[in-house]
């Protein structure tokens, strides 16, 4: 018998640092929504043995992250593939936002990741690199990286002192 009170108390704990996680990483909050939902649907089906985890949450989050990386990789190959056009949200954030989410697409998949983890969640390297399947190290350098191209690519936008 599935603890359905349980799994309830995940996803309302859960769902959304997970879902804002994913979205500053997709760049898309409806689907970051879905595939959020989707990491929750697959727990379910497996909530006997999930729920006897340290932490099912990290379980969750690690799937999320696993299926918006796929989604990314799926939409490159079509953008590639089918030279679509994308338009532009009618209500478009403003121009620091943009700038933000212009740089972060700019990284590679795993600076991205390490940024987002790291600098917006607030997880500790250690834990990064394990969501991320890599040595500490690799983290560390993706996060200098990052922040490296990061400031070259937000330099625009430093505040002059007066």
């Amino acid at each position: 018998m599935r603890d359905a009170n349980g799994f309830a108390e995940c996803y309302a704990l859960q769902f959304r640092p997970i879902a804002a996680q994913l979205s500053v990483y997709l760049g898309d909050l409806d689907e970051a929504r879905d595939l959020t939902q989707e990491a929750f649907v697959r727990a379910w089906q497996r909530w006997d043995r999930i729920s006897r985890y340290e932490e099912p949450a990290a379980w969750i989050r690690r799937v999320a992250w696993n299926l918006a990386t796929s989604r990314l990789r799926r939409l490159r190959v079509a953008l590639t593939h089918q030279r679509l056009i994308l338009v532009e949200p009618v209500s478009a954030p403003g121009e620091h936002r943009i700038a933000i989410r212009d740089a972060l697409a700019e990284l590679p998949d795993g600076q991205r990741r390490a940024v987002v983890l790291h600098y917006l969640v607030g997880l500790p390297v250690a834990e990064v690199a394990d969501i991320c399947r890599v040595r500490e190290g690799t983290v560390r350098t993706w996060l200098y990286r990052a922040r490296h191209t990061l400031a070259a690519s937000l330099d625009d936008f430093r505040e002059v002192p007066r």
